[in-house]
């Protein structure tokens, strides 16, 4: 799970840095708002989690384009929905969802 320590700031008093840590490894972040910047790294870390629970891969580098093709697609969903762009947007989903599924399928053979 990601957790946070704020660190106090060095030269940019708007800038607070943040150490997170997202599929057990540390990260220091800077940014204005270190709750948002935790929040964020939680989310990254429960669908990088959630890929590897569904897919058995401990590849920490396939994990993350995993979950950041996951994140992508709920992205797009979502802009879509605003934009009043939703078949366009289903479209797109629905050949992000086919690409993922053969990357997981490719992942589940070779393990």
């Amino acid at each position: 799970m990601a957790t946070a320590t704020k660190h106090p700031p060095t030269q940019d008093t708007s800038n607070t840095s943040v150490r997170v840590e997202i599929f057990d490894q540390a990260y220091n972040l800077r940014g204005t708002n270190p709750e948002y910047i935790l929040k964020l790294a939680e989310y990254v870390d429960s669908k990088m989690r959630a890929v590897a629970d569904q897919t058995h891969t401990v590849d920490s580098s396939r994990l993350a384009v995993l979950a950041a093709l996951n994140i992508a697609d709920e992205y797009h969903l979502l802009k879509g929905t605003v934009d009043g762009g939703v078949s366009d947007s289903s479209k797109r989903a629905r050949r992000l969802l086919e690409a993922l599924d053969e990357v997981l399928h490719e992942t589940r053979r070779t393990g």
